[in-house]
């Protein structure tokens, strides 16, 4: 059934490979492999600006692994991104798709901005999962990594709805063993979209001109960039069209609900 859902970032290449290109990135790094679908298309890109893509996954799938093992240009590490993220250098553009929860999204989103400035480099960030289930409710693949202070109280095997705020035991969009997710929705701290909003009010609070695009497809593509790089005006013209799109918006959600019935027919078969 997991193919009658498009998932994958991968679906947005030709507006990340596009910006990608306007920015001139050529060292990229990646947070959150899974397959490898996507890092194959910034690997690729990567190569053709004679650059690198640097990947982090501290659990991807054997895919991943037997193809980075062999791909030029290509490092992966295999460790929380938060560990490693303040020792990556010169830094281009960082690609966001690992744990979906508000901890771990502020501080990548924090970890980049600061290893740009450190090395006068422009902000350029991609994430995903800033829409619906993500965007207002955590998501754990390793609770025990989040702050107590942070991390909202949570179950495995229960699903969220599109129109409730709580779980529904065995019910509902869901990640059985694989993942959590915060029992309820909303409030502080919760939530991807939570985390760059949080992030986004921090940095211009400072003075910073940061841009925000969402284009609200495919469970949500955000894009954080500085308004002061050469090519944000450029990066913006190209993405624009798409943000906030409500005929993307409309379409995004009738795509969900079509599929959460789906799941509704798969839970009460017999």
């Amino acid at each position: 059934m997991s193919n009658l859902l498009i998932h994958s970032m991968s679906e947005f290449s030709d507006l990340i490979l596009g910006s990608l290109t306007i920015a001139g990135a050529k060292h990229i790094v990646e947070i959150g492999a899974e397959f490898g679908g996507m890092s194959q298309r910034l690997a690729d890109h990567a190569a053709a600006a004679g650059g690198r893509l640097t990947s982090v996954d501290p659990a991807p799938r054997a895919e991943f692994i037997e193809w980075a093992r062999t791909a030029p240009g290509v490092t992966h590490l295999a460790a929380p991104s938060l560990d490693v993220l303040p020792n990556l250098r010169d830094v281009d553009a960082w690609v966001i798709d690992g744990d979906h929860n508000y901890f771990t999204v502020l501080h990548e989103l924090e970890a980049a901005d600061a290893a740009s400035k450190r090395d006068e480099k422009p902000l350029l960030v991609f994430l995903h999962d800033v829409s619906w289930p993500a965007a207002r409710r955590d998501m754990y693949y390793a609770p025990e990594r989040i702050p107590q202070a942070f991390r909202h109280p949570h179950t495995f095997g229960a699903g969220t709805m599109l129109d409730r705020a709580d779980l529904v035991p065995d019910r509902g969009f869901r990640g059985g063993e694989g993942w959590a997710m915060a029992d309820h929705m909303g409030g502080p701290r919760n939530g991807v979209l939570t985390a760059i909003e949080d992030f986004l009010e921090g940095a211009r609070s400072t003075g910073r001109s940061l841009a925000w695009a969402h284009v609200p497809a495919v469970f949500g593509l955000g894009m954080v960039f500085d308004g002061d790089a050469p090519w944000s005006a450029a990066v913006a013209e190209l993405v624009a069209p798409f943000h906030d799109n409500t005929l993307l918006a409309a379409m995004e959600l009738n795509r969900l609900r079509n599929y959460m019935k789906v799941i509704e027919w798969q839970d009460n078969a017999p």
